[in-house]
């Protein structure tokens, strides 16, 4: 297991995104964004609109989500 905070992943906080690969602390990280959103939490909405468009951008976004893999490779384990 490695982790990343929200702020790692380009976001405004320290909450904590543990996973055993990048795709679940990124999964993670949008599920965090996507309540943040819900619960009227304006410092994370900067966030959430660019996590939005990476998902409906993928392949414009792709540098995005290799560095984040990247990131998440040189990290060492939990």
């Amino acid at each position: 297991m490695k982790t990343m905070t929200c702020r790692d992943l380009g976001g405004p906080c320290d909450q904590a995104h543990r996973g055993e690969d990048a795709d679940a602390v990124i999964n993670a990280q949008d599920k965090h964004l996507k309540a943040a959103e819900k619960a009227g939490d304006a410092t994370h909405q900067e966030a959430r609109d660019a996590m939005k468009g990476r998902w409906r951008h993928p392949k414009k976004s792709l540098g995005w989500y290799n560095d984040m893999k990247k990131k998440f490779a040189d990290l060492p384990e939990d």
